[in-house]
């Protein structure tokens, strides 16, 4: 292991996210809420400790291999939600433990926008800025932003790249590692912008557009109001949220795609947009009209109008309210958080076990069907016209079968710090699904679990936004020998 290059990258990286510290700062300046203080303090400690790390290997010369990029990965999320918890520490208007604050960063980085604060209508600008500047940097991921400005500063990034990026869909975009975080980005600035202003004409004022533009696109759920969407009771703003959060949720990479071909129709040729597509139509028609039939709602459009919302915002693993979803009958609440565990597109902000993983394990399931009836047939697996690997089968199944051992794990570990069994099978959902909101005692926020549960989410969030696969090799014996 070249632990120089691993201190290197990672006191560089830490000086590049000490400036993110920085915006809340003029957001104070503007509110005059007093909190300079908490985030140019949280700066200079980001930035010295950053500097630290950095400077003793700065002429290190030697090249990442898959392992140091896998004990980067890990290691900068984790100290990064350590150095993003300072200002909430240092808040005079919070009044955090220790706990609290990195349970909410953690939230924050990982996009899976559970959180322990209320009141949030009363507190300070910068902070309510700073949590939603936290998930649109955990979104596309900061490491994946790094890959472009590393190479700049004397470090290759590409096992850094395959090892934030360990979903199925892996591929580079252009020639060139470091174009390929720069394209991605720009189409996730590029939403980004143009969500703010969405929000901005359908009601919102600049503050709050900027700030759920941030969240939208990078699928958090985070909101500078406690009741979320809800608080808007807006049909504009909910549709602009529909919008963005379904695009969020498709594959950047097909995003590119489609932007470099200038033809809408590519979507439609993606096999998992097709399944995505189907999953929520699907979704939607069944709360709706249990929704309606249920008597909840009296009118087809107020069933429809939150069953589309609701829908797209937990199968997303955004986590947007327009309404408690949680009081609804028991059987939809329960549905929603299992169209969670599906998720997102594999290369989108969202979390969950992801779209094209379910489907090629439904192709498999059939192809064992029609062997089990036709014995000699050779049958192949294909996805968009292509034969599917054995070897990606194989990894989807290894990473179901990890996903699975750990949610049982998580969930069990939950109920010894004293949880319900409702209580902690949504909340492992919601935090390893990268989701948010769940049900039981996390219904509204998380404030009142103990701290051994918030810890015990905080590691499973974080495995949830690694998908995993790189947090558990971290964990395995064969990745410390030398």
């Amino acid at each position: 292991m070249q632990f120089s290059i691993v201190f290197k990258t990672i006191g560089l990286l830490l000086m590049v996210f000490s400036l993110t510290q920085l915006p809340p700062v003029i957001v104070d300046i503007i509110y005059q809420q007093n909190e300079t203080h908490s985030f140019l303090t949280a700066f200079l400690l980001t930035f010295l400790s950053g500097l630290l790390l950095y400077l003793p290997f700065r002429k290190s010369t030697k090249d990442f291999r898959i392992r140091e990029g896998i004990l980067v990965v890990v290691s900068f999320w984790f100290v990064l939600s350590l150095f993003a918890t300072i200002p909430f520490l240092l808040s005079e208007s919070l009044r955090m433990t220790f706990s609290d604050a990195f349970f909410e960063s953690m939230s924050g980085l990982t996009t899976t926008g559970a959180t322990i604060l209320s009141g949030l209508d009363d507190l300070p600008m910068a902070i309510l800025y700073y949590r939603q500047q936290l998930q649109w940097l955990g979104g596309m991921g900061i490491i994946v932003l790094a890959v472009a400005i590393l190479p700049m500063l004397g470090v290759g990034g590409m096992e850094l790249y395959h090892a934030e990026s360990s979903g199925i869909s892996k591929d580079r975009l252009t020639p060139k590692l470091t174009q390929t975080a720069k394209a991605l980005w720009k189409i996730y600035l590029s939403f980004t912008v143009v969500c703010a202003l969405a929000y901005y004409y359908a009601g919102m004022d600049m503050f709050d557009a900027i700030g759920h533009s941030y969240s939208t696109v990078a699928i958090g759920g985070f909101s500078t109001h406690d009741l979320s969407i809800g608080y808007f009771d807006s049909i504009a703003i909910e549709s602009v949220a529909v919008v963005f959060m379904f695009l969020a949720g498709i594959n950047f990479s097909l995003h590119f795609f489609v932007w470099r071909k200038k033809n809408i129709l590519a979507f439609f040729k993606d096999a998992e947009f097709q399944t995505y597509l189907l999953m929520l139509s699907v979704l939607i028609a069944i709360i709706s009209i249990y929704l309606l039939n249920s008597g909840y709602y009296q009118t087809p459009e107020e069933a429809l109008r939150y069953g589309i919302f609701q829908s797209i915002s937990i199968a997303t693993t955004t986590g947007f309210a327009s309404t408690n979803f949680s009081l609804w009958p028991l059987i939809l609440p329960v549905m929603l958080i299992f169209a969670s565990f599906i998720g997102a597109c594999a290369g989108s902000t969202g979390g969950g076990i992801k779209v094209v993983r379910v489907l090629l394990m439904f192709k498999l399931a059939m192809k064992e069907i029609k062997k089990f009836i036709h014995p000699n047939a050779q049958i192949n697996i294909k996805l968009n016209q292509r034969s599917v690997a054995e070897s990606t089968l194989v990894s989807v199944w290894g990473f179901f079968s990890l996903y699975v051992i750990a949610f049982i794990l998580i969930m069990v570990a939950l109920m010894f710090t004293g949880m319900d069994q409702v209580t902690s099978f949504s909340a492992t959902a919601a935090s390893m699904n990268n989701l948010g909101p769940g049900l039981g005692e996390v219904a509204e926020n998380y404030a009142s679990i103990s701290e051994s549960a918030k810890w015990i989410l905080s590691f499973s969030m974080l495995l949830g936004r690694l998908e995993i696969l790189t947090l558990m090799a971290l964990l395995h014996k064969a990745f410390w020998r030398f």
